[in-house]
């Protein structure tokens, strides 16, 4: 017995795919179920009551006489029948002679014919066979007689109607097609049920109403100043336009606020299916196998359907109840020819007409099917009813299989469509974000982010977030504001509240900015950091930032498709004093010498790009620092020796060789840095001690060996770096140079050092490191400024006591081996360590 909870249990587990399934397939479906029933029944009439029943019969017989009769009596070897005897004549008008040739009347005729054949059809149906040998006669000519189309149509039409069973579900079952239909159908029961598709239409038809309402104010408020304006105006009306690229103006939301209240756990969900809508597309959108499946299923249903009609009608007429059959076994029976009746023949003729008719049926909207598949493009879908519709305009138009199971559900019901478009709107997933993203990020977890920077100003840095939140722009005492990653970045007119913001990062952050915002930015921004792949990234508005200080910019400033965008728009930005390009340019932009006037800092890092074409530098008179890194330069541009005002340079990272041109720097007068450190230099030339007004040299990571006494005729050095370098001592001329401060000479090869390098008694900063040094003269103990000294990685055995006489020296300032700090003498350790804990205090 089946239960009703196993009843219901089937009802629930019916395919949930029944939405992929137009009118005409299910239709087809029922055709096919009714098809079915009808094979069945004449499958099971033909095993429960298919017979035929045989007489047999003579067909040689032409006319019911006598002769014929005996004849066939006795080939047959069978009993004649009686003769009919003849008629007695009136005695009365007949004598016994005239009987014999008397002529009958014609009723006697008539009635002696009757008669006779009256007692031929007895003898005719008289058979005498046994009811075994009837038996015989029918199984016999069931097979020789009967057409094989009336023993086997109903098999053949169930074989049939399963085919066609099977060709229609063929794609819901294959699995490179069955796996995209299930999780097809999963989303989108789950976007049509989901509480965001309610939220999400509710607030397309609130904006919608809200919006009508004010274009009836402001028509109406235009109608009723149209007289007074009339009156007023003497020329044409003026218009006003702006010329901010990329600026928006938002319009206050006064309506309602659905969308801002959602539960956590069915915004999680929503957040899901976006992300899950995503992978989806991109997944269905690289083919059209699902579609190609379908048209080949119905092709082949069609084919079928033909196949089906043309046969039968051709063995339609096989179907009779009568039948001759010669079965040949006259040696058994007697006869040669037997006459035959098929007792299924009427009711397999109505099932037949039956089928047929639901063939043709299933033909038809096979048909249907195919013109509907070929009448148009079902491999693209266009969502622009659905966008004129609601507000979100950015819902993506899909194509391949994707847009073919969006066709097919709107066969079904175009309501699901809908809904399930929102979410393959970016908007509209912002906007879901966006709710998110303020639920999370309150006020309170937003100030435990922000700290302070090195400069020492307030900054509060968002990263792979999914927006700003909302309680970013209350915190008006915000003084650096860091941006990365966050995908869609809009700065409303709230912003304008952050009155003490300086500085801004916009790394990887395509950014929109209000109207208000964007004059508030204008005003107060001085420093803007950008960080992109591609130029275009770049946001337009962020050339009309007349008061912008600082800008720099990192990405991809080289692409050919973008030569028109450029930099074309840096003219505007009159205040702009350090310009810094992260990029792989090849020539410094021609937009950047429209700079020249006011740039006083220019910083090229070019990630290992030949930069070229550098003469037009001669026209930025009054740059004052210029940093050329990763250039691949191989001598020292001529083009820098023209500006008279350079102050700092510095080529790092390039493959400079030679730095002969280094005389010409004797004409700059007021270049106090110089920095040519990670480059291939072997030699110093003497002519660097023409540079007398030099502070700051910077050679590490270099090839050099030796130092020319040249180098320390510079007075006013106050920093050396010589550090990774293959030199092997420290010249004793170290000792003119009475103003240096920093000196390092880490990782080289020095194992002596000389005494008068401790001369230079206005020594801070040592750095003696990974080198092959012995000894530590006790010299050491004149550095009464030295407050920081490494030792590290040489081949000290112990160190001088009269360290301890550095009174700026501190223990976590003297970076050296524990060891050896132990060796020292109790008292200089605890001196050392008082020093230390004192700075602290």
């Amino acid at each position: 017995m089946i239960t009703l909870t196993e009843l219901t249990d089937l009802a629930e587990s019916q395919p949930t795919h029944r939405i992929l399934k137009p009118w005409w397939d299910c239709l087809m479906e029922y055709l096919v179920i009714i098809m079915l029933m009808v094979s069945l029944l004449a499958a099971t009439l033909l095993i429960s009551k298919d017979k035929v029943v045989c007489l047999p019969c003579d067909h040689t017989v032409v006319a019911p006489n006598s002769t014929t009769s005996s004849a066939r009596a006795q080939s047959h070897n069978q009993p004649l029948p009686p003769k009919p005897e003849a008629p007695q004549v009136s005695a009365g008008r007949e004598g016994p002679g005239e009987a014999a040739t008397a002529k009958p009347t014609v009723s006697q005729r008539h009635r002696t014919t009757v008669e006779a054949r009256r007692q031929h059809n007895t003898a005719a149906h008289i058979t005498n066979l046994d009811p075994q040998q009837y038996v015989y006669i029918s199984q016999v000519c069931y097979q020789k007689a009967l057409p094989w189309y009336s023993k086997y149509f109903p098999y053949v039409a169930l074989v049939h109607t399963i085919i066609l069973m099977f060709s229609g579900n063929f794609w819901f079952k294959f699995p490179k097609t069955s796996s995209k239909v299930e999780h097809f159908v999963s989303i989108l029961g789950k976007c049509f049920e989901s509480p965001w598709t309610t939220k999400a239409v509710t607030e397309t038809a609130n904006e919608d109403s809200e919006n009508s309402q004010n274009r009836n104010k402001m028509l109406k408020s235009i109608v009723a100043e149209a007289p007074s304006a009339e009156k007023d105006s003497i020329g044409p009306p003026i218009t006003t336009t702006t010329s901010c690229p990329e600026v928006t103006f938002e319009l206050p939301v006064t309506g309602s606020t659905s969308m801002n209240i959602l539960d956590k756990q069915d915004g999680e969900q929503a957040k899901a299916l976006f992300e899950k809508v995503r992978k989806f597309r991109a997944h269905t959108e690289d083919g059209d196998m699902i579609y190609k499946f379908y048209v080949g299923q119905t092709v082949v249903k069609t084919v079928k359907f033909l196949f089906i009609l043309s046969y039968t009608f051709t063995f339609v007429n096989s179907i009779n109840f009568k039948h001759i059959c010669r079965p040949k076994i006259e040696n058994v029976t007697g006869y040669s020819v037997f006459y035959c009746t098929h007792s299924m023949a009427h009711m397999l003729q109505k099932l037949l007409i039956s089928y047929i008719i639901l063939i043709a049926l299933y033909g038809l909207v096979c048909l249907y099917t195919l013109f509907w598949l070929f009448r148009g493009c079902l491999k693209e879908y266009s969502f622009e009813k659905v966008r004129e519709e609601s507000n979100f305009s950015d819902i993506p138009d899909v194509k391949n299989d994707f847009a073919f199971l969006l066709h097919m559900v709107d066969q079904y019901d175009q309501l699901y469509s809908k809904r399930f478009a929102i979410f393959l709107s970016e908007g509209c997933e912002s906007k879901l974000l966006e709710m998110n993203l303020n639920h999370e990020w309150t006020y309170e977890k937003l100030r435990q982010h922000v700290s302070k920077n090195v400069q020492g100003k307030l900054e509060l840095q968002l990263f792979m977030l999914s927006g700003i939140p909302k309680a970013v722009f209350d915190m008006t005492d915000l003084e650096v504001l860091k941006l990365e990653l966050i995908p869609d970045v809009k700065l409303p007119a709230k912003m304008s509240q952050m009155v003490c913001l300086k500085e801004l990062y916009l790394y990887h952050c395509p950014a929109r900015v209000d109207q208000i915002a964007f004059n508030f930015l204008r005003d107060h921004l001085h420093i803007l950091h950008v960080k992109f792949t591609d130029i275009g990234e770049i946001p337009l508005w962020v050339y009309s930032l007349k008061n912008l200080i600082e800008l720099h910019l990192s990405g991809n400033l080289n692409s050919e498709t973008n030569k028109a965008i450029g930099l074309e728009s840096l003219k505007e930005l009159r205040h702009l004093r350090v310009l810094t390009l992260k990029s792989n340019l090849s020539k410094i932009p021609t937009n950047v010498m429209e700079l020249a006037a006011h740039l006083s800092k220019l910083v090229i890092q070019n990630d290992g790009t030949k930069l070229l074409v550098l003469n037009n530098l001669k026209k930025l008179a009054n740059l004052g620092e210029l940093e050329l890194q990763n250039c691949e330069l191989e001598r020292i541009p001529h083009a820098i020796f023209s500006l008279t005002n350079l102050h700092e340079l510095d080529l790092k990272s390039n493959n400079i060789r030679s730095i002969e041109e280094i005389v010409s720097f004797q004409h700059i007068k007021r270049l106090f840095s110089l920095k040519l450190w990670h480059n291939s230099i072997s030699t110093i030339p003497a002519t660097i001690g023409l540079i007398k007004s030099l502070e700051k040299l910077f050679l590490s990571n270099n090839k050099l060996e030796s130092l020319p006494s040249a180098l320390f005729t510079l007075r006013k050095l106050r920093h050396l770096d010589l550090s990774h370098n293959l030199l092997t001592t420290v010249p004793s001329d170290i000792q003119q140079l009475a103003n240096l401060q920093i000196f390092s000479i880490t990782k080289n090869r020095v194992e002596t050092l000389s005494v008068h390098l401790f001369d230079c008694l206005k020594m801070k900063t040592l750095q003696l490191g990974q080198n092959s040094i012995v000894f530590i003269p006790a010299e050491i103990g004149q550095l009464k400024q030295l407050s920081y000294l490494e030792l590290k990685g040489n081949n000290l055995e112990r160190l001088p006591p009269e360290i301890g006489a550095c009174a700026s020296l501190r223990k976590n300032n003297l970076i050296v081996d524990e060891l050896l700090f132990d060796r020292l003498p109790i008292e200089v350790q605890d001196q050392l360590a008082e020093q230390d804990f004192s700075s602290a205090v």
